[in-house]
């Protein structure tokens, strides 16, 4: 196995990582900056406001997100394992 090899094994792996935290990220973000705006418009300072927000808008992602987010990983997985013959021999 070559260090060209691990490479693109671990630059592959970081992209299906991306890839699978992006909605979740995305949805806490947004909501995130709704509630901060909202916060800001109207005053209130209480920092715990955002939490419930956040933990159902990344709940809700993560169920519509989810059955793409289990092909994406299921598929990085199969053409992992069918790849090692390749990377032994």
């Amino acid at each position: 196995m070559t260090p060209e090899t691990i490479m693109s094994i671990a630059r592959h792996a970081l992209e299906v990582t991306l890839l699978l935290s992006m909605p979740l990220l995305l949805s806490a973000l947004i909501i995130g900056l709704v509630v901060g705006i909202f916060q800001a418009a109207t005053q209130i300072n209480e920092s715990t406001l955002s939490f419930i927000p956040k933990l159902v808008g990344v709940a809700l992602a993560l169920v519509v997100a989810g059955p793409w987010m289990l092909q994406v990983i299921t598929g990085y997985t199969r053409e992992l394992f069918n790849s090692i013959p390749g990377l032994i021999g």
